[in-house]
C-alpha cells in the first residue's frame, strides 16, 4: 500500500507542478507586450529519494520557485547609455532651435547687418555732408542693434525655458526616487528569494529604474530583496533600500569653507549672475577692507582646475572689499561684509550665481551636483553628467551660456572700436554739453580699479585727450584754449591719465583745472558731464587712454553689450552729431573732413581682440567673429546629432540583448505550453493508475 500511495502523491505532485507551469507559461503570453515585463518560468526540484529494495526510488517533483530571466550586468550597461541618450537628444532638440535662430540662409541677420552698417559709413566718408547719408546710417543701425538684441534675448529666453523644464524634470525625478524606495519597501515583505520571488514588484522596481535613468545618470547595487541601491555615477545616493533621498533646484548661492587656521566671520555677497561657478581662494592672507591690507584672492571656473590669468600669464588677484567698494569679478560684482577676523591663505568661497541642482540628505548641507564642463571641455566626473535633467543643464550654460558670451564679446567689440574712432571725431556741429553714459560706482576709486563700476575699466590706459574749444557766436578756435589734459597741476608739464591712479573725480578737477576758464566739468549721477562756458563750445581730439570712450564721451553708442546696446539719444535726435571728420592740425573741425567716417567704415576689414572668459583672444573682424560664432552653433548641433544617434545604437543593442533574454517569445512559449500540458496529461494518467492500482488492492479483501 505505501508503494501505491506514494505513487498517487508522485502524480498529485506532478499534477500541481505541471499546472504551476502552464500558469507561469500563460502569465508569459499574456504580457508578451507588457512593458517591463521580464519572462518568467518555474524551477523544478526533484523531491529526495528513499532507501529501499531494490534501490533508491524516486518520490517525483514539485515546483519550486517561479524565478523571472533578467540579464543585471546588461542592464547596468543599458542605463548607462540610455542615460547619456537621453541627454543628447534633449540637448540636440533644443539646439536645433539655436541653429535656426543664427541662420541667415534665407533672411538677412547680423552679419549682413553689420556690413551694412560699416557700408554705411564708408558712403558717409564719401559724402560727409549728406543728411540722407547720416539718415539711413541710422536707419541701419537700427537694424543691427535689434538683430543683436532679439539673439540675446532668444538665447535668454531658452535658458528661462530650461529652468520650468528642469524644475518639472527634478520633481518627477523625486516622484520615481520615492516609488522606487516604496516598492523596496513591498519587495522586503513579500519577496523570500528562492522561495516567494516578487517577481512583479521587481519588475516595476526596474522600470522604474529606467525611467529614472532617463533623468540623470545612475548605476544600481542590486543585493537581493529589498537591499537595492540606487546612485548617481557620481556616487551620491538616491535610494538605499527603503530610504529616499531627493534633489532640490534651488537659486543662487554662496557658501565659504575656511581652513581650520582660519577665524574669518564674515559674509560674502554677491550680485548679477552668469552661467559658470565661481570658486574664490584666498591666496594673501588680510582684512576685509577699502584701503590697504585687504586679503587677496585668485579665481577659477572649474572648480579650481584652472584660474583666471592677467595679461602676463599669472593668477589675475582681486581684494576683499566691503559693499562700496564692491570688486568686479567677470560677470559679477563680490563684496564681504561684517567681518571682524582677517581670511587666511587657503579659504575658499564657492558662488553659484545660477539656479542647479542640489542633493538633499538628512545630515548634510546639500550638496551641488549640477553639470559642469571644465575649462578642457570634459564634464566634471563628479557631477551629474547624463539624463534630460544635465542635456538641458548643459545647454543652458555651456551651450547657450557661451553663445551668449560670444554675442555680448561682439557686441562689447562693435561698441568699443566705433566708440574709440568716434569720440576723437568731430560732427557738423560743436558742442555746449558732453554727457558721459558710463558710469562708475564710486567717483574716489581708481576708474581702473576692479572696484570703480566703469563697463570699460579694463579698456582704459596710460595717456591722455585733447579738448578745443570755439567761440559760440563766430564757430572761430580760441586760441590758447586747447590740448593735453593736465592730470597734475603742481608737476610741471603736462602729466597724463593713469588708470590705476586716478578716479573720476581726478578727471573732473583735471578738467576743470586746465579749462576752467571755457568749461566745467560735474559729476552727475556718477557720470561726468562737460558743460562749456557761457559764449563758447567745445571739441575734442586724440585720446591715447581711451577715457572718452570708456567714459561715454561724444560716442556713437551707448551700452556695453547686446541687451544694451543703442545709440546715444543726442546722436539719434540731431545726426549733425554723427563725427565723420575730426578736428585737424589746425584745431579746426572742417565740414568736409571724412577721417572718422572713414576710420570707422575700415572698421569692416580690421582685425580686432576679441575674447571671452572661456576662450583665448582672438584678432579677427568683427565678421569673420560673427561667423564663427555660426560656424560654431552648427558644428555643435552636427556633433550632438552624431552622438545622440551612436548613442541611441548603444542603447537599443543593449535592449535588444536584454529582450533576448527576458522577453516573451511566443514561439518559445507555445513550445513550452505544450510540453507541460502533455505532461499535465502524463500526470493525470499516472494518478488513475495509481488510483486503479489502489482498486485493485482493496479488490483483494473480496
Amino acid at each position: 500500500m505505501a508503494g501505491v500511495t506514494s505513487l498517487l502523491n508522485m502524480g498529485q505532485m506532478s499534477l500541481l507542478a505541471n499546472q504551476t507551469a502552464i500558469q507561469t507559461t500563460g502569465n508569459n503570453i499574456a504580457n508578451v507586450n507588457t512593458v517591463g515585463y521580464s519572462r518568467q518560468a518555474v524551477r523544478f526540484e526533484e523531491y529526495p529519494a528513499l532507501d529501499g529494495v531494490p534501490g533508491q526510488i524516486g518520490n517525483g517533483a514539485y515546483a519550486a520557485e517561479v524565478y523571472r530571466y533578467f540579464n543585471g550586468f546588461v542592464e547596468k550597461s543599458y542605463l548607462d547609455k540610455a542615460s547619456q541618450q537621453s541627454r543628447w537628444d534633449a540637448q540636440y532638440e533644443m539646439l536645433q532651435s539655436v541653429e535656426s535662430l543664427f541662420n541667415e540662409s534665407s533672411t538677412p541677420g547680423i552679419n549682413s547687418a553689420m556690413s551694412q552698417f560699416f557700408a554705411d559709413w564708408q558712403a558717409l566718408s564719401q559724402r560727409p555732408n549728406d543728411k540722407a547719408s547720416r539718415d539711413a546710417l541710422l536707419s541701419h543701425t537700427d537694424n543691427l542693434v535689434k538683430l543683436m538684441q532679439n539673439a540675446e534675448s532668444n538665447l535668454r529666453v531658452m535658458q528661462q525655458q530650461m529652468d520650468q523644464y528642469l524644475k518639472q524634470e527634478v520633481d518627477e525625478a523625486n516622484s520615481l526616487i520615492k516609488q522606487i524606495a516604496e516598492l523596496n519597501r513591498q519587495i522586503e515583505m513579500h519577496d523570500e528569494p528562492g522561495k516567494n520571488n516578487a517577481n512583479t514588484l521587481i519588475d516595476n522596481r526596474n522600470l522604474l529604474v529606467r525611467e529614472l535613468s532617463q533623468k540623470l545618470d545612475v548605476d544600481v547595487v542590486d543585493n537581493g530583496s529589498g537591499k537595492f541601491t540606487v546612485v548617481t555615477k557620481a556616487g551620491h545616493t538616491l535610494v538605499d533600500g527603503v530610504n529616499a533621498f531627493s534633489l532640490d533646484y534651488q537659486g543662487p548661492q554662496s557658501n565659504v569653507s575656511l581652513t581650520p587656521n582660519s577665524n574669518f566671520d564674515g559674509e560674502v555677497h554677491f550680485e548679477g549672475s552668469d552661467e559658470s561657478e565661481y570658486t574664490l581662494e584666498v591666496v594673501q592672507s588680510g582684512a576685509v577692507t577699502s584701503g590697504a591690507g585687504a586679503a587677496m584672492f585668485r579665481v577659477s571656473l572649474d572648480g579650481g582646475k584652472t584660474w583666471l590669468k592677467d595679461e602676463n600669464g599669472n593668477d589675475r588677484l582681486f581684494a576683499a572689499r566691503p559693499e562700496d567698494q564692491k570688486v568686479k569679478v567677470q560677470d559679477i560684482d563680490v563684496y564681504f561684509s561684517g567681518a571682524t577676523q582677517n581670511l587666511e591663505v587657503g579659504d575658499q568661497v564657492i558662488i553659484t550665481p545660477k539656479s542647479g541642482i542640489y542633493w538633499v540628505t538628512p545630515t548634510t548641507s546639500p550638496l551641488n551636483i549640477s553639470p559642469q564642463t571644465m575649462a578642457d571641455g570634459t564634464d566634471n566626473s563628479r557631477r551629474i553628467t547624463g539624463g534630460t535633467i544635465g542635456g538641458y543643464m548643459i545647454f543652458r550654460d555651456t551651450q547657450v551660456g557661451r553663445y551668449v558670451d560670444r554675442v555680448n564679446a561682439l557686441s562689447e567689440s562693435l561698441i568699443w572700436e566705433v566708440n574709440r574712432l568716434h569720440s576723437q571725431g568731430a560732427g557738423l556741429e560743436h558742442m555746449s554739453v558732453m554727457s558721459g553714459t558710463y558710469g562708475v560706482a564710486d567717483p574716489t576709486i581708481a576708474l581702473g580699479s576692479d572696484s570703480s563700476g566703469l563697463a570699460w575699466l579694463d579698456r582704459l590706459q596710460a595717456g591722455n585727450f585733447s579738448v578745443y574749444v570755439y567761440d559760440a557766436a563766430s564757430g572761430t578756435y580760441v586760441s590758447n584754449a586747447s590740448g593735453p589734459v593736465d592730470f597734475d597741476s603742481v608737476t610741471p608739464g603736462i602729466q597724463n591719465f593713469d588708470p590705476a591712479v586716478h578716479s573720476l573725480n581726478d578727471v573732473r578737477d583735471a578738467l576743470n583745472n586746465t579749462f576752467g576758464t571755457y568749461l566745467t566739468a560735474d559729476i552727475v549721477d556718477n557720470k561726468l558731464v562737460v558743460r562749456a562756458d557761457s559764449g563758447y563750445e567745445l571739441g575734442v581730439g586724440n585720446d591715447s587712454a581711451g577715457l572718452l570712450a570708456g567714459l561715454g564721451l561724444n560716442t556713437f553708442f551707448q551700452g556695453s553689450d547686446a541687451s544694451t546696446i543703442a545709440v546715444r539719444p543726442d546722436v539719434r535726435s540731431d545726426t549733425n552729431f554723427i563725427n565723420a571728420g575730426k578736428v585737424n592740425g589746425g584745431s579746426e573741425a572742417n565740414e568736409g573732413d571724412n577721417d572718422t567716417a572713414a576710420a570707422i567704415g575700415g572698421l569692416a576689414t580690421k582685425d580686432v581682440t576679441i575674447s571671452t572668459t572661456f576662450e583665448r583672444a582672438s584678432s579677427q573682424t568683427l565678421s569673420e567673429y560673427y561667423s564663427a560664432i555660426v560656424a560654431t552653433v552648427g558644428a555643435d548641433t552636427a556633433s550632438t546629432k552624431f552622438n545622440a544617434a551612436y548613442t541611441a545604437t548603444l542603447a537599443k543593442d543593449l535592449d535588444e540583448r536584454q529582450s533576448a533574454s527576458s522577453g516573451v517569445n511566443l514561439d518559445e512559449e507555445m513550445a513550452s505550453l505544450v510540453k507541460f500540458q502533455h505532461a499535465y496529461k502524463a500526470a493525470a494518467k499516472l494518478v488513475t493508475t495509481a488510483d486503479q492500482m489502489m482498486q485493485t488492492l482493496l479488490g483483494l479483501k473480496q
